[in-house]
């Protein structure tokens, strides 16, 4: 194991995970835990060494089988794809402790496959992030699908429709995907992503050329659940198991988001996405009305969870609306908010799986007075709420800040303004909820003492992570400066 080849490691780990937690788990569940945290924890303390690598010498380059490119597969490390790295490592990690929890409380029987496909899912979305051919690109992303599909329908009650649903919608994505990849080969004979982006500039082929760009994205935003393409996601993420949640709500669409900065960056260029004023401003407008949309659709929920699922469909908003800005400080909000969108949304979603574990329910009615039984839970949830509505220090302060700034300098003020206005709603949503939560057990007059033997938290191996990340949204707040100097900066292209 060297330095060079490390990230093969860390990609490779998850899947044998997989096989072991497979054999071994079905013989005894004692096993599953330790197959599952282990690997994950080599993976991050590997992603870490990879990307402390690319930050000190550059990028890293891997032919897989020795088939040089661009006839072989190709796996680069960049800043991007390390950063993309390091964060799927450490979500998969700290849902796994909430995971395992939910698991064995709402799948007794069935946990050793949820953990096998919970691996083959973590290896998938690593694979994403370091491939740099197109189709394999399409083979890693529908690997992450179809086992989202089963993990999906494992859930409750309407779990299996909602799975049939996200496999229809996902299979119209995958076919707009590759639709685009085939009109790429057919254009350069080549689906190494490098190679496309030397070959494309010497094409006279703009019609052609800008097809395939436009069934690429739309493959994307579908996956992604771009409204109004998302009828697939709240179900989904909502009847899903709870164990699911907590690691899938957080990476599944942020990774499909880098995935749409990486065929900008990699593949095309963004002097060429940007060219036609008249399409980005298309797809800004198209992004505030996601925001809007998302954040008032999150509005009339009665379920916590349900209206987080909401809330990740405006922050898809967020994000590729900062892509299509066309500046760097919209592109730096964009990437920034990746991370800090995917910390927020996995504080939330293991407040989620802590309550739905102590109380079986998470609908707000449920969360009366649950300050009082679950301080420790609500204090995290409180933390994530700020960073949701944008409250500094926290985290999603400074993404959102680039992100305004991006539309401010690109004269793009419909989505200025719909990001303030989602803060806004968010800031109703989430006081709604504390304030309910924190006073709601004090109504009708009575005034209820609650003792500390009425206190009720989860089991501390789902609180003390949730702990854990609720302070790295402070932390990452207070290093937005040296994330965005030392990696991100680096991301973005000469005179962009």
């Amino acid at each position: 194991m060297t330095s060079s080849n490390l990230h093969m490691y860390v990609l490779v780990a998850p899947l044998l995970a997989a096989l072991a937690v497979n054999l071994l788990g079905r013989v005894n569940r004692r096993w599953i835990a330790p197959l599952v945290i282990a690997p994950l924890a080599f993976s991050l303390a590997g992603a870490l060494v990879v990307i402390a690598r690319v930050v000190e010498h550059g990028p890293l380059r891997y032919t897989v089988g020795n088939w040089r490119p661009p006839y072989g597969i190709e796996l680069v490390v960049d800043h991007l794809s390390g950063l993309m790295l390091v964060l799927i490592a450490l979500v998969g990690l700290l849902a796994s402790f909430s995971s395992l929890k939910s698991a064995e409380q709402e799948l007794t029987d069935n946990e050793h496959f949820f953990f096998t496909l919970y691996l083959i899912l973590i290896t998938g979305l690593f694979g994403l992030v370091l491939t740099a051919d197109a189709f394999n690109l399409y083979v890693l992303l529908e690997i992450t699908s179809i086992t989202s599909y089963g993990l999906i329908a494992m859930g409750r009650g309407r779990a299996a429709l909602s799975s049939f649903n996200y496999i229809i919608m996902g299979s119209i994505g995958a076919c707009f995907y590759l639709l685009g990849v085939g009109y790429m080969y057919i254009l350069t004979g080549t689906l190494n992503m490098a190679d496309i982006a030397r070959i494309l500039p010497t094409l006279n082929a703009p019609i052609a050329v800008a097809t395939a760009l436009a069934f690429l994205m739309v493959g994307l935003w579908i996956k992604m659940a771009l409204f109004p393409l998302h009828g697939w996601l709240p179900n989904a993420y909502s009847q899903a198991p709870t164990a699911l949640g907590t690691m899938a709500a957080p990476l599944m669409t942020k990774v499909t988001v880098y995935l749409m900065v990486r065929i900008i960056l990699s593949m095309y260029t963004p002097a060429y996405v940007f060219s036609l004023p008249m399409v980005s401003d298309a797809v800004v407008w198209a992004a505030a009305i996601a925001i809007v949309c998302g954040s008032v659709l999150a509005f009339g929920q009665k379920d916590l969870r349900r209206m987080l699922t909401y809330i990740i469909v405006a922050e898809v908003g967020y994000m590729v609306g900062g892509v299509f800005l066309g500046n760097g400080s919209g592109l730096t909000g964009a990437v920034l908010h990746i991370v800090n969108d995917s910390l927020m949304t996995l504080c939330l979603f293991m407040v989620v799986a802590a309550i739905q574990y102590r109380q079986g329910s998470v609908s707000l009615v449920s969360l009366q007075g649950i300050y009082h039984r679950m301080p420790l839970t609500m204090a995290a949830f409180t933390l994530g709420a700020f960073a949701m509505i944008g409250v500094p220090p926290t985290c999603g302060f400074f993404s959102k800040w680039y992100l305004i700034l991006g539309g401010v300098e690109a004269g793009q003020w419909q989505y200025v303004i719909a990001l303030v206005a989602s803060s806004l709603i968010n800031a109703v949503l989430f006081f709604r909820i504390i304030e309910l939560a924190y006073f709601g057990a004090l109504s009708g007059g009575e005034h209820h003492q609650h003792s500390s033997a009425e206190r009720c938290e989860a089991p501390w191996p789902m609180v003390k992570p949730l702990m854990f990340v609720a302070l790295l949204l402070l932390a990452v707040g207070f290093g937005t400066g040296p994330l965005v100097d030392n990696v991100i900066r680096l991301i973005i292209p000469v005179g962009f």
